[in-house]
């Protein structure tokens, strides 16, 4: 069957290649809703022409959101994720269209994520042409919004829909390295404030409480939280305060990004930290401590059946001749929402590529077939496995 598989994969390349051509040169930054709406119009009319049911959600501000579901005769549902937003602004396919030099694709949102979305839509097109269907269902499900975080509209349906599945498997691009992902830190950006007592630094300074040199010593306290727990790393990223030099600073502001393997390791930095503004608080110096608002991410952890789930797929990439390993990485996506539902989480399934949110942003070609075949096998294994 694997032979098969990839003859088919092989044999489709070409057109591969001239529909990620078509979508690549399609702008769909986060913001341009014309563009989004486009990339969703295409693959819209492709899922409905594989016999998919599709539905659109649409969205007043940001591009649409697409679901579109394959039925089999089978038991289980799984889930394909990815999203068809990119970092770039419109105007950015006109000056960088998609080119090939050697093993390496270039174009905005080759890798991130233009490729995963076509890899999932081949790899229904595979399962329905080699006559596989023992499954329940296939769902795609494709969001607008993935890059701009914070407060996003399709959150609730990501999770929704991940409740529906037994497993999901999410299309953004393999690493540079081949490694697929299977835990993603959680990410949370927490707000400190310091709040002094203003005074002239050169005829009273005493009467005066420098909130800045407060905060230094919090400052001080966050960065010997690193590593408070495996992998955790904190972050002091943005720092305000003070009017001019010969004033003492009556306020002065953090925001720090911390992230973690787990929600427990979390709530031990929360924990913590708390216990530690007990010890530096400075007399005539209050601080605040508090997450900001909508940046919570939770973390894609490595459960027990998300490693089966990675040993399911090394055991396949070797049944189709390479080796394969999971990486934990420090990045955010979709996958966190979706397995903050409880359900299994694979990520990294699109090809392999590298350099995104950047001019030189790359897909490595040799790597299309072998990863479309991997995730066409690793479907097949899933279903048969439960």
């Amino acid at each position: 069957m694997s032979e098969a598989i990839v003859a088919f994969l092989e044999a489709r390349l070409p057109a591969y290649i001239e529909e990620l051509r078509e979508l690549v040169n399609t702008d769909s930054g986060s913001y341009d809703k014309m563009g989004v709406d486009a990339v969703v119009g295409w693959l819209e009319q492709r899922l409905t022409l594989l016999g998919c049911e599709v539905k659109r959600y649409h969205q007043p501000k940001f591009g649409d959101d697409l679901l579109a579901t394959m039925g089999g005769r089978g038991k289980g549902h799984i889930l394909l994720l990815g999203h068809s937003d990119t970092v770039f602004p419109a105007g950015t396919a006109a000056e960088r269209p998609m080119t090939i030099e050697g093993d390496r694709i270039l174009g905005p949102g080759t890798c991130d994520m233009k490729a995963g979305l076509l890899t999932g839509v081949y790899a229904l097109e595979t399962l329905r042409e080699i006559g596989f269907d023992d499954y329940g269902s296939i769902s795609y499900l494709c969001v607008s919004d993935e890059e701009i975080g914070g407060d996003r509209h399709s959150i609730p349906l990501i999770r929704s829909e991940a409740r529906r599945a037994d497993v999901v498997l999410t299309l953004e691009a393999a690493r540079e390295n081949g490694d697929i992902v299977s835990a993603r830190k959680g990410m949370c950006w927490y707000v400190v404030e310091a709040f002094g007592q203003s005074a002239h630094a050169g005829v009273e300074p005493e009467k005066g409480r420098n909130a800045i040199v407060a905060m230094a010593h919090q400052i001080i306290a966050l960065s010997k939280l690193n590593g408070l727990r495996p992998g955790m790393t904190v972050n002091t990223g943005c720092a305000e305060g003070g009017m001019a030099p010969n004033i003492v600073p009556d306020y002065a502001r953090i925001r720090v990004d911390v992230r973690a393997l787990s929600r427990d390791d979390m709530r031990a930095f929360e924990d913590t930290f708390r216990e530690q503004l007990a010890k530096t608080e400075s007399p005539g110096v209050k601080i605040a401590f508090g997450t900001e608002e909508d940046s919570y991410n939770p973390p894609m952890e490595r459960t027990p059946a998300v490693v089966r789930l990675e040993q399911l797929a090394q055991e396949t990439a070797r049944e189709l001749g390479f080796d394969l390993k999971g990486a934990i990485t420090g990045g955010c996506s979709d996958a966190c929402f979706a397995a903050a539902e409880g359900t299994p989480v694979l990520d990294g399934l699109g090809p392999i590529g590298g350099l995104d949110h950047s001019p030189h942003e790359y897909l490595k070609l040799s790597s299309i077939v072998p990863r479309t075949a991997l995730l066409v096998k690793l479907i097949m294994t899933i279903v048969q496995d439960n």
